[in-house]
């Protein structure tokens, strides 16, 4: 069972992480299935397309378009699945649907995808808490290595073309290659920024 052009793939755990554990306790975060940013980003590759060579292998952890594993309200008021259902669980995904991929312990940007860290504001009067359109290079891809932007290196990017993530407990913004601007080299003395609430704790 493949698709010729499109991975197909089940979420990883429940299709929305609407809850959180503080400790000995379960948080509840959200109960609306409108609000995109709690929807299940991780899934596992039950098969990948026929047409198209890729390093995504079966079995393979990606991160994906929230959404894939949305629920929508149809214009009678139904729940609705997104049209990326397939079937019992499983959903198709297109290869502009998927921006990490983790065959074994290590996570890679999938096409011309990267992933930013943003840095703590510097300045202490500023109640914006973090320094804007600057972040360290965490993920990188073979465009921007070929353009001599490697992994730690710090960046300035375009406003509004950053999606927001929550990677393995850090909060990192994704974005193209193209929205990344000016290199300004690999600066030690900046903090990264990392809000609290990003931790599983």
């Amino acid at each position: 069972m493949n698709s010729l052009y499109e991975f197909i793939i089940e979420p990883l755990g429940d299709r929305y992480a609407n809850n959180k554990k503080i400790g000995e306790k379960n948080l509840i975060l959200n109960t609306k299935i409108e609000s995109w940013k709690f929807v299940n980003r991780y899934a596992k590759v039950l098969e990948v397309p026929l047409a198209i060579k890729t390093p995504i292998k079966k079995g393979a952890i990606v991160v994906v378009h929230q959404n894939i594993f949305r629920r929508f309200y149809t214009m009678q008021g139904k729940q609705s699945n997104s049209r990326s259902y397939f079937k019992d669980n499983m959903y198709f995904a297109g290869i502009d649907q998927i921006y990490l991929y983790k065959n074994k312990d290590k996570w890679k940007s999938f096409g011309d995808r990267c992933f930013i860290k943003p840095l703590k504001n510097s300045n202490n009067i500023d109640i914006v808490r973090e320094e804007p359109n600057t972040g360290v290079l965490k993920i990188s891809n073979d465009k921007l290595t070929n353009l001599d932007i490697h992994v730690e290196d710090l960046v300035g990017f375009r406003p509004g073309g950053e999606w927001e993530f929550i990677i393995d407990d850090e909060r990192l913004y994704c974005m193209k290659s193209n929205d990344i601007v000016i290199k300004y080299g690999n600066e030690k003395n900046k903090e990264e920024y990392n809000p609290s609430w990003a931790n599983s704790g």
